[in-house]
């Protein structure tokens, strides 16, 4: 996968009046960089998701695209912590950045729901994460 990135990377030329933030977000960790997406959103009243949605509308058609824009955000729910609690437990504290004690206690309320409102595709990637560690994960 490292591959892919580095060979996209090579792809993209980007001007050098933004190579400084480029270097930047390209720091972040992928909780960080959609922390940081969300701020963006909220302080400039627009949303990341839409133009995506709106580049999948054509190919999908018209009503499928307008369907996938609504769906922009989900809910993660852990719905069972499986057998390898602990590896479960470590997924959520790293995922979450919350102490021990905290995941503990997400895992063990389990089902529960431990992030609102996280955009579709990070939550993907918490759903991919949770579940190698052993986790069941839904959306609502």
């Amino acid at each position: 996968m490292s591959d892919t990135t580095t060979e996209e990377k090579k792809e993209v030329e980007v001007p050098a009046k933004f190579k400084d933030l480029v270097s930047s977000i390209e720091s972040l960790t992928v909780l960080d960089l959609a922390e940081l997406v969300k701020v963006l959103e909220e302080k400039f009243g627009v949303s990341a998701a839409a133009p995506m949605a709106m580049m999948a509308a054509p190919a999908a058609g018209g009503d499928a695209g307008a369907g996938e824009e609504e769906v922009s955000e989900v809910n993660v729910e852990l719905t069972s912590a499986g057998a390898k609690k602990i590896d479960v437990i470590k997924a959520v504290r790293s995922l979450m950045d919350v102490g021990l004690k905290d995941a503990k206690d997400m895992v063990d309320a389990a089902p529960k729901i431990i992030k609102e409102g996280v955009a579709k595709a990070v939550a993907e990637q918490w759903k991919k994460t949770l579940e190698e560690a052993g986790a069941t994960v839904s959306f609502k």
